[in-house]
């Protein structure tokens, strides 16, 4: 453990960085001591305006390199600095929470070594997800899973309720290299997707705009239709409830 404690607070820029930004979030950044960020390019920009300090942890990316590798060399960078005392801060896009494993080791390991930390909520896909596309999670209750997990592992879905499937843009991909997907994996979560839905069930596309000027990407289709469709890595599934769940009248009659 280190004799000098640290801070590490991990916060996020949201998604649309002029829209989304906290002034929480931006106070942290102004005022600590060294910054580190992984975010889009748009925010990345901004922070440098803001900390020309800064240090990128985007640059550990590299072609072909195993994903799992970057996260942990971008974990050591942060917490070696940690170690030093410093006032740190950590930004990452969109919530920093949310489909974010560095930021969580961050905080777990940073506070074994017992040193301050903290994470401050961001601005997530998912609100904005809501927002666009005129969902109410609480209408009829929502699944959601990352798309690769949900393939590998036997998951089960509750049709009456509203479905997510994340990252779908990487379905697949259990080698942590890539950043597509092919016809051909898409054809099979199409295929496990058919448990529980019909072949011509509605779906949508959906991506949240970086840029208050952009729209949102809300392409309808038909479930058979997926293995064709053109994807990036942080297209999200989106299947809203084909049924109504079954009352529970026993359950109902106890409540009168």
């Amino acid at each position: 453990m280190s004799s000098v404690s640290g801070r590490l607070v991990i916060v996020g820029t949201g998604i649309q960085l002029g829209r989304d930004l906290s002034s929480r979030t931006e106070q942290e950044i102004r005022s600590a001591d060294l910054v580190f960020a992984a975010t889009d390019e748009f925010a990345l920009a901004w922070l440098k305006t803001v900390r020309p300090d800064l240090v990128d942890l985007t640059a550990f990316y590299g072609d072909g390199k195993d994903r799992r590798k970057t996260y942990a060399e971008m974990v050591e960078r942060v917490l070696a600095s940690l170690d030093k005392g410093a006032r740190l801060c950590a930004a990452f896009y969109g919530h920093p929470g949310v489909f974010a494993q560095v930021s969580h080791e961050l905080i777990q390991r940073a506070r074994a070594m017992g040193h301050q930390a903290l994470m401050l909520p961001g601005v997530s896909a998912d609100a904005c997800l809501y927002a666009d596309l005129g969902l109410d999670p609480g209408d009829w209750g929502v699944q959601m899973f990352e798309a690769t997990q949900f393939l590998v592992y036997q998951r089960q879905v509750d049709p009456t309720s509203l479905l997510i499937l994340w990252q779908i843009g990487l379905c697949g991909d259990l080698t942590g290299r890539r950043f597509t997907t092919s016809p051909e994996r898409l054809a099979m979560l199409t295929e496990k997707l058919q448990q529980w839905y019909l072949p011509t069930t509605p779906i949508t596309l959906y991506e949240a705009s970086w840029l208050g000027i952009a729209p949102h990407r809300a392409d309808r289709l038909l479930l058979n239709e997926l293995p064709g469709a053109a994807l990036r890595e942080y297209t999200t599934l989106v299947i809203p409830p084909p049924a109504r769940p079954t009352p529970d009248h026993p359950m109902r009659q106890r409540l009168i």
